[in-house]
């Protein structure tokens, strides 16, 4: 058997293909239908085993089942791709540009899921070098879905997915747009922070513009809780603890000379800790609140959906992965960090299961590959195809070494 960087440039043309069908195919959250349909044709064309599909709606998971001698036989390693894509237009001028209007791959999970085809692939030509059993799923709705409802990792683990077999550890890839082509990170304990949105609706009472004495503006008071807001990072949260609190949208009023009734504004916290994330919320919702009244309006906080947890890598699994990430790229394209303040419900496995989310560079400069995730010209270099597959085989394989 060759080295792995070696076998990867072999079916690397393959993974360039793949990726580029899936990216010019993309699917809502539980509408991957025809994705998981691809996944499946896939893993029964290359020899896995035991595959499963419409799992939380479009699910796919294989068993690839080593056959060396050993005692890890019963250790069973779980890697994790997500398949959906999000509600933006396109603006690539590419062969491979999204043919579904309104819909992209903006994130990066086309790569996600050809790394971990590219993955079974090659650990199915090892199977004679580990003796456990590696577990592949393809997991819908990472992004969220238009439906509503839990996210397709909250779903799965719900399903049982990290029982027959029983998993022992979880690893999984996304790529990073903020770093260069050609490098892994893997950060020891908070890699990704925990999220919670929000929806916040001030009630005022409308009238003419000429005469708002008569009328209760929520326009001025939806604009004084945002800035106030604003001050929970400064003023409530310890300055060692990392926080973010944004409104990403605002929505009030149609004429320029009329005050509206209501104004409803959106919102996203982020943290590093699901307790302080949690005392953000309570804290922006007394301040909303609080101004609300000041101004003779009424407010309704919502906090939307199911929050979630951070993503927190077991130390020692996340050493395991830059150990292996050196072997395949030299130890100078490996390092620890940053955390990255972006959510991800990969936490729903690793908050059950010791293992390591780690990052894979897709940021090539050169190349105009700069533009960040969910951008409507995100692209990636695909060189982090060869990167992200090389280094799961190489994970996976220390890791039943290690059991």
């Amino acid at each position: 058997m060759g080295t792995l960087l070696a076998d990867v440039d072999e079916i690397f043309p393959g993974l360039v293909a793949d990726r580029r069908w899936l990216h010019e195919h993309p699917e809502l959250g539980y509408e991957e239908v025809e994705t998981s349909r691809f996944v499946a044709d896939r893993l029964a064309a290359l020899g896995a085993e035991e595959i499963r599909t419409g799992l939380a709606e479009t699910g796919v998971t294989a068993l690839i089942r080593g056959t060396a001698e050993g005692p890890g036989k019963d250790h069973v390693v779980m890697l994790r791709a997500d398949m959906d894509a999000l509600p933006i237009e396109e603006e690539n001028d590419v062969a491979y540009r999204s043919q579904t209007p309104g819909v992209m791959h903006a994130c990066g999970h086309d790569a996600h899921v050809t790394m971990l085809l590219g993955a079974t692939r090659l650990l199915l030509e090892r199977r004679d070098e580990f003796a456990g059993t590696v577990k592949v799923v393809f997991q819908p709705c990472e992004e969220g879905s238009r439906k509503g409802g839990p996210g397709g990792a909250s779903r799965l683990v719900d399903a049982g997915i990290l029982e027959n077999p029983h998993v022992d550890e979880v690893y999984g890839i996304h790529l990073a747009q903020f770093h260069p082509a050609g490098t892994v990170s893997a950060v020891s304990g908070p890699a990704m922070a925990s999220g919670q949105f929000f929806k916040v609706i001030v009630q005022g009472r409308g009238g003419h513009g000429a005469a708002p004495h008569l009328a209760v503006d929520p326009i001025v008071a939806a604009a004084e809780i945002i800035s106030s807001i604003q001050t929970i990072v400064s003023r409530n949260v310890n300055p060692r603890d990392t926080v973010v609190v944004t409104v990403g949208a605002i929505h009030g009023g149609l004429a320029a000379n009329v005050i509206p009734d209501t104004v409803q504004f959106e919102g996203t916290i982020r943290a590093f800790s699901d307790t302080v994330r949690e005392e953000v919320a309570q804290r922006l919702k007394a301040i909303a609140e609080a101004v609300a009244l000041a101004h003779g309006a009424t407010v309704n906080v919502i906090l939307s959906g199911d929050p979630l947890p951070t993503v927190i890598n077991t130390p020692e699994k996340a050493e395991l992965v830059r150990t292996a990430a050196a072997k395949v790229l030299g130890a100078e394209n490996v390092f620890d960090g940053p955390p990255w303040m972006a959510s991800e419900d990969v936490s729903y496995y690793l908050n059950e299961r010791p293992g390591a989310y780690f990052f894979v560079g897709s940021r090539n400069e050169e190349k105009g590959f700069i533009y960040d995730h969910h951008h409507p010209k995100f692209d990636l270099d695909e060189e982090a195809l060869r990167v992200g597959v090389a280094t799961t085989v190489q994970v996976v394989l220390d890791a039943f070494a290690a059991s």
